[in-house]
This record gives C-alpha cells, sequence and structure tokens, in this order.
C-alpha cells in the first residue's frame, strides 16, 4: 500500500474538481497492479488478496464510473476546418474522458481541404481520411447545417460546454480599395476558389471569360491555383473534382494568357517551389519571364534560406537559360502562356465603353526600399496600363467577427489571444486563422491547433475550467436547436452525401461529382 500510495503520489493531479474520483482510482489501481505481481511470485499473501480482490475490482470500476461522471469535460469546436478537426483531434488523443462536439454552418465538413484546395491537388485531400477517424471517435460527434450566431449564439454554447474553440477561419478576402474594383469582370480569387470548388455561395458566380487575358493580383500559392486551372487541359480537369458548371464554362473560356502581378520582386513572392514547377510543366502553355527581372539573382540568393534558395533558382533558370530540347519542343507548341509582373502595384481597373464591363488595369510602376522578406514597394511615378478583360485579386483573405461580444481585432483579422485563449474570456479559445491570421500551409494549421487544444489540457488540469459545473453539452443545445427548427445534420448524414457525390462521379470518370447546392443535400439525406 506504502508503494501504491508513492507512486500515485508522484503523479500530477487532473483538477481540483472531482479529485477525489481520480485518486482513489489511481490508488486503487496502483495497489491492484501490486496484488498481480504478488500472485504472479507465487506468494501465499499475493495468493490471498488475489482471492478477496473482487470487491476491490469492484471499487476500481466504481472509481471509474465516479471519474467518468464528474471529469468528463464538454468541449465544443466551432468550424469543422483543418483548424476544427486538428483541435479536436489532438484533445480526443491527450484527455481519455474528453467529448468533443464539432459544429459547422455548412452541412458538409472538411471546410478549405474541400473547398480551398486545387482540385488537382488530391494528395492534399488525403487528409480526410485523419478527419473521418477523429470523426468516427465515440466521443467526437459533428453537427452540420448550424449557422453560430444565429442558429445558437455563442452564449448559449458557452452555458452548455467548458469550454468553446473558435476555428471558423477566414470567410471574407481582403478588397483592393482601388475605384473600378466593381466592375463586371473583377472578382476575388476566394471567390472564384470557391466557385470550381462547389463552395454553395459562390455556385452562381459565372465569371466572364471571354477575353484572351487575364489578370491575377498576387504572387502566392492561391494566384498560380487560379492561373494553373485557367489554363489547364480540359482533359486533366475533367479527371479532377472540379465542379460540372465551372468545367463547362472553363471548356467554353476564351483565355490564353495569363499575368501573375506583384507589387514587389522575385525574391519577395509567396508562391512555393511545387505550385511553380507545376506552371513552368503545364502541358500547353509556356512561361512569359522577362530575363532582365532575374538577372543577378543567382548571387544575391547565396545566403538566403534554402527554400527562397531553391525556388529563385528554379525562376532564373527558366528565364535565363536556353530549355532543354523537349521544353523546347513543348513551348513552342504551346498555345496558351503565363507570366510574372513584378514592381507593379493596381491602381484602377479601367471601364470599358459601356461603363459597366472592365476592359484593363492601371498599375504603378514600383522600386523596392530595403531587402529580403522586408523590402517596401515605393512608387516610381510611372504608370503602366494592362488590357485585360478578367482579372482576379488575390491579396489575402479576412477573418470576420462572429458575435459582439467576443473581442476582435478588425485591422488584423484575428480575434485577440494568448496561446489561443482569448483575451478576457475565460474558457473561451480559438485555432487556425482566426487565431493568426490566413498565413500558411495545412501543417501550419495543424501545429495552430494543437498549441490551442493544449492550453485547453493546461487550463481543464490546473482547474481554470471548473468542471464540478455539470454542462449537458448538445443535448442543451439540441433542444435550442429544436425549438428553433433548426436540422443539423450528422457525420453519418455527411457519408450518405459523400455517398452520392462519389457515385455521380464515378459516371462521368471523376473522384466525385460535389453537390453545390445545400437543399439538394438535405434533401438527399430527408431532412
Amino acid at each position: 500500500a506504502d508503494a501504491g500510495r508513492s507512486r500515485f503520489a508522484a503523479r500530477p493531479r487532473v483538477s481540483r474538481a472531482g479529485g477525489v474520483a481520480v485518486e482513489a482510482e489511481r490508488l486503487v489501481s496502483s495497489v491492484w497492479v501490486l496484488l498481480a505481481r504478488s500472485r504472479s511470485m507465487g506468494s501465499r499473501c499475493g495468493r490471498v488478496c488475489w482471492k478477496w480482490g473482487s470487491p476491490l475490482r469492484r471499487l476500481t470500476g466504481f472509481s471509474r464510473l465516479l471519474s467518468t461522471a464528474v471529469l468528463a469535460p464538454q468541449i465544443c469546436v466551432v468550424g469543422s476546418g483543418p483548424a476544427g478537426f486538428y483541435t479536436a483531434q489532438h484533445l480526443l488523443k491527450h484527455h481519455r474522458l474528453a467529448r468533443v462536439d464539432i459544429y459547422e454552418k455548412l452541412p458538409v465538413p472538411f471546410g478549405l481541404v474541400r473547398f480551398g484546395v486545387a482540385p488537382d491537388h488530391p494528395e492534399v485531400k488525403n487528409v480526410i481520411n485523419t478527419f473521418t477517424q477523429t470523426a468516427h471517435s465515440d466521443r467526437c460527434s459533428y453537427y452540420g447545417n448550424i449557422t453560430i450566431g444565429k442558429d445558437v449564439t455563442v452564449k448559449e454554447l458557452q452555458r452548455a460546454y467548458h469550454a468553446v474553440v473558435l476555428s471558423y477561419g477566414a470567410e471574407d478576402n481582403r478588397i483592393l480599395g482601388i475605384p473600378g474594383e466593381n466592375l463586371s469582370g473583377v472578382y476575388s480569387a476566394r471567390a472564384f476558389v470557391g466557385w470550381y470548388n462547389g463552395l454553395p455561395e459562390n455556385r452562381d458566380l459565372k465569371p466572364d471569360l471571354s477575353s484572351e487575358t487575364a489578370v491575377v493580383l498576387g504572387q502566392g500559392n492561391v494566384a498560380l491555383d487560379v492561373a494553373r486551372v485557367l489554363l489547364s487541359p480540359l482533359d486533366i480537369l475533367g479527371k479532377t473534382d472540379i465542379t460540372e458548371g465551372s468545367l463547362a464554362a472553363i471548356a467554353c473560356s476564351k483565355i490564353k494568357r495569363v499575368w501573375l502581378v506583384g507589387r514587389r520582386g522575385p525574391l519577395q513572392v509567396a508562391f512555393t517551389i511545387k505550385e511553380l514547377r507545376e506552371m513552368i510543366n503545364l502541358p500547353g502553355t509556356r512561361p512569359l519571364l522577362d530575363p532582365a527581372d532575374f538577372t543577378g539573382l543567382g548571387d544575391v540568393v547565396k545566403d538566403v534560406p534554402r527554400p527562397r534558395k531553391r525556388l529563385t533558382e528554379l525562376m532564373v533558370k527558366s528565364a535565363l537559360e536556353k530549355p532543354g530540347e523537349k521544353e523546347a519542343s513543348r513551348w513552342a507548341a504551346a498555345t496558351k502562356e503565363w507570366g510574372l509582373k513584378f514592381q507593379r502595384s493596381p491602381l484602377e481597373v479601367l471601364p470599358a465603353a459601356d461603363g459597366k464591363q472592365a476592359r484593363g488595369i492601371r498599375m504603378a510602376v514600383t522600386r523596392l526600399e530595403g531587402s529580403g522578406e522586408s523590402a517596401r514597394a515605393v512608387p516610381t511615378g510611372e504608370v503602366e496600363e494592362l488590357e485585360c478583360g478578367l482579372i482576379l485579386s488575390s491579396i489575402g483573405y479576412r477573418s470576420l467577427p462572429l458575435d459582439s461580444l467576443i473581442p476582435f481585432d478588425p485591422k488584423l483579422g484575428i480575434i485577440p489571444n494568448s496561446l489561443g485563449r482569448v483575451q478576457g474570456t475565460p474558457g473561451l479559445y480559438c485555432s487556425g486563422w482566426v487565431k493568426r491570421g490566413p498565413t500558411g500551409v495545412i501543417i501550419t494549421t495543424m501545429n495552430d491547433s494543437f498549441d490551442t487544444a493544449q492550453s485547453v489540457l493546461e487550463d481543464l488540469q490546473s482547474g481554470v475550467l471548473d468542471l464540478s459545473n455539470t454542462k449537458e453539452g448538445f443535448k442543451s443545445v439540441r433542444s435550442i436547436l429544436h425549438s428553433r427548427g433548426v436540422h443539423p445534420v450528422t457525420f453519418s448524414d455527411w457519408e450518405t452525401i459523400d455517398a452520392a457525390e462519389v457515385a455521380r462521379g464515378k459516371l462521368a470518370g471523376k473522384p466525385r461529382e460535389k453537390i453545390v447546392d445545400p437543399q439538394e443535400m438535405l434533401q438527399l439525406i430527408s431532412h
């Protein structure tokens, strides 16, 4: 018994609430291990104790039951994208009693993995398999078709759960703030991506693809994604999960040239080498890279971090070196082209004669002050115009406030927080883009979400989150939703929708044919 107490005492206590139950279970478990060892050693004492061990076994079961009843934290995650699922995954893995409910505005889960990842990047979407495993946990539930702030408030969630984690991402885009931005033919890259990926709110976008030249303002991975989709051969796009409507529109597209415009220079581009290599090797296209933009950069990049060095070297090679025979032949036969324009800042979208349609863009020529990542673009006074009928603004996403009672920094577009703990609001947390801003890739979001989940676990262990106050979780939310006529979609419902999409895709030779109308989704599951 002394050995058991010593072993128990060395362990940290989980929380003040329900401590007796946990201590009882640990002490009983420790003694039980000692008895088992004594029995295996054949000692008479061990055999006697084992014989009378049934009450002890029952006590173990009782302490576990008591522990579960008192210490099962009810946690709610708002948003079912990567941030939401990674937060839930970490909580479930590192707290054996935690119950996590994931809420989503749309009927279908997975956020930007479903609606943001390019259709020709199926390998990135494999993370859905991991999220599905999380959703199948008997301590995790998914509830779609619920708009937080409308169908149920954050305050109501806080009354139902011990902790609420906001992981709802960035639902808006940054605006250019220039004249002509609202002309027909000008779209945000976010809306364009949502259109070809089947985001319900963008299903009726109908972008004008009737001109030969398109301009993408921005030089990040999203900018390269939209350029690649615009220029990709139909036989490639037709084998992806791009939506039926957008594939038909792109089939009729007259766009032959895409310019990707950046305010700064080649050393400040935000895209990565993988996406650049895909563009360089895109069948039926050739790159338009001005050698003057890259002359002398080989020496400059010697001391920069390796990823930036490799990226710049690939641009320099493509712009300055003579292509190989095979590549030269492919570029000569290309019917479409794309290029990078550096040190150009948009000033105005130029209207056509009717005053409604965009016909081009006026840009300020800039020079750089400083160097590296911190270099600033400063106007030189020179102006340049570029004729185009399609302009896509890819200058970043932006989070929106969910509730007036939740702290929000409109300038940074984030919820002010410390390691995911929302400032001044105990029990409220955030993860993902709404926590740090719309930057990074999925692995960045994973680490960020794990950090927030760890903060929740620490607060559970320290007693900051009071588990002695019983919370009913979705049980109490269900009654609220019922009273407001809201019908949640479960993960099982999603799997019915998923199966229907896969079946439709099979008929078209695609991985899936996405359903883009939420009402059709709900009818499919008899809601």
